[in-house]
């Protein structure tokens, strides 16, 4: 196999569905399948059927109290008609416009320090380690660390001579404050996707790029930033997804509010769920979440070409 063809598959690491990577025989074939059985079992069980309940329970109206009842497209027509709906899509646009590009950058940024400065696994533990903490715990933390009466960044803030503000509490701050949180706890593990791709890049190009005269900002932005597409495609699809999806930190900090500013379409949802017991119009627009994320997704890959190496 010549150097593209390695780099190709490695890059989409796919053969083919029901067929076996090349060297692998029956025996080894047997054993992948014996291993990958439980996570298709457990994708079945714990993704797959629910997914599919949920566009059953879509067009009905259950409420968890009585049977269901068919109705048809009416769900999803109340659900254009909802302007609760639209201005909790729009609130979590704009969560995902505070979060993804600060997180994405610092993460680049951490992850060029760490490849240049230094390899030390201490360094690199204390950057992961905010992910490694649940969602819950870090806001908590940082509900404690912000609060206007008692929190230290607050009390830091007023012997600098400023005003205490109410960061959760506020109309103009809460959501922001919830993606700066977010940031902090998800940009080491952007930073880790970011090193290794550097790591990745042959070193015989970057001296290539050296020898031409290529300054440090070009080869960055020449050479560094296009080898690491697939890697920037990953890390952008995975976290505006996620950021989408943003639920645990917001129940735990403000609730959806204050007023609510802060009430994205995923709370939303849960509330119409268990709340008000409107299962039917949960799932309705669970589905037209799940839509614009296959959407988007779909678009980023082709605008990014995910599946193509520069390195071929």
């Amino acid at each position: 196999m010549n150097a593209a063809a390695r780099v190709s598959t490695s890059v989409t690491g796919w053969h083919g569905f029901g067929s076996t990577a090349p060297g692998m025989g029956g025996k080894e074939a047997l054993t992948a399948w014996a291993l990958v059985t439980p996570a298709l079992i457990g994708f079945a069980l714990f993704h797959a059927w629910p997914a599919l309940r949920a566009v059953q329970i879509s067009f009905t109206d259950w409420t968890l109290l009585r049977e269901a009842r068919f109705v048809g497209w009416a769900n999803y027509a109340q659900m254009l008609q909802d302007g609760q709906f639209w201005n909790a899509m729009r609130l979590s646009a704009c969560y995902v416009l505070l979060n993804i590009p600060l997180q994405t950058v610092l993460g680049l940024f951490l992850a060029v320090a760490m490849h240049r400065l230094t390899q030390s696994l201490f360094v690199k533990s204390v950057v992961l380690l905010p992910f490694l903490l649940s969602n819950v715990l870090v806001a908590l933390v940082w509900l404690w660390l912000l609060d206007p009466l008692l929190g230290w960044v607050n009390h830091a803030l007023m012997w600098m001579g400023f005003d205490r503000q109410p960061f959760f509490g506020g109309t103009g701050q809460a959501l922001a404050t919830v993606a700066a949180v977010n940031t902090w706890r998800h940009m080491g593990m952007v930073a880790m996707l970011f090193l290794a791709g550097l790591q990745s890049i042959p070193r015989d190009i970057i001296e290539a790029a050296r020898l031409e005269g290529a300054t440090e900002w070009q080869l960055f932005r020449r050479v560094t930033l296009p080898l690491l597409r697939p890697v920037m495609v990953f890390v952008l699809v995975t976290s505006v997804t996620g950021s989408f999806q943003v639920f645990d930190t917001i129940v735990v900090t403000t609730q959806g509010g204050p007023l609510d500013h802060t009430r994205v379409i995923v709370h939303y949802i849960v509330q119409n769920a268990f709340t008000f017991y409107r299962m039917g119009y949960a799932s309705a627009m669970s589905m037209a979440l799940c839509l614009v994320m296959v959407a988007y997704t779909v678009l980023q890959m082709r605008m990014l070409r995910a599946s193509e190496s520069d390195l071929g």
